[in-house]
């Protein structure tokens, strides 16, 4: 039988090695740090912190994220800006393309389905 994966305390649980986003938006750079676990049937779910900052999103598969801290805006390439606050979550389609505008360090948890 398989185990259930559990992410305890996701709103403090220390994440390290910071890395710059990629394809940043503008001057003000984020740094983002990622916990990731792989799960049955190619699934990736994790913890995810964000530093302020505008980047293009580039997750192409389905992703369900439930937001614990921050505060930051979706810009799709197509529609209307979402705004994200601790406490929302969100399910994000396949080939979803836009900017994150981080305004405060987000914190979120995740899975990636294929």
């Amino acid at each position: 039988m398989a185990q259930p994966i559990l992410l305890s305390n996701v709103k403090g649980f220390p994440l390290t090695d910071f890395k710059p986003v990629t394809q940043p938006v503008g001057d003000l750079v984020s740094e983002t740090s990622t916990h990731a676990v792989e799960g049955p049937n190619q699934l990736l779910t994790g913890i995810w912190e964000c530093t302020p900052g505008r980047w293009r999103r580039q997750v192409l598969s389905r992703e369900f994220s439930h937001f614990v801290a921050g505060h930051c805006f979706f810009i799709p390439d197509e529609g209307e800006p979402i705004e994200f606050h601790a406490g929302d979550a969100v399910l994000f389609p396949e080939n979803c393309h836009g900017e994150w505008d981080v305004r405060e360090t987000v914190r979120k948890s995740f899975l990636i389905m294929p």
